[in-house]
């Protein structure tokens, strides 16, 4: 058997724990889901921001890491942000 990294323990315990429960009309659901997701990610406004180039150089190194174009990282990020997906840390 594979050796399971943390996520996917986490995943299972999960399961194990009770903690999925089925649905009952799937087709339903994943509709409303498809709906929701092509909403997000819909690009229909454009901005234009000033950030340092110290900033954006490691924006696009990141991006890079993540085999993403860096727009798509700055999307993501500001979603996140702004759905309360993404915290500061308090020390």
């Amino acid at each position: 058997m594979a050796k399971l990294d943390k996520e996917e323990k986490e995943l299972l315990n999960s399961f194990e724990d009770g903690e999925w429960k089925s649905i009952s009309n799937t087709k339903s659901e994943v509709g409303r889901l498809q709906d929701y997701a092509a909403a997000t990610f819909k690009k229909d406004r454009r901005i234009n921001i000033r950030i340092s180039s110290k900033d954006l150089n490691a924006l696009q190194k990141r991006a890079l890491e993540e085999g993403i174009p860096y727009q798509t990282l700055v999307s993501s990020i500001l979603h996140k942000y702004v759905s309360g997906r993404l915290r500061e840390e308090t020390a």
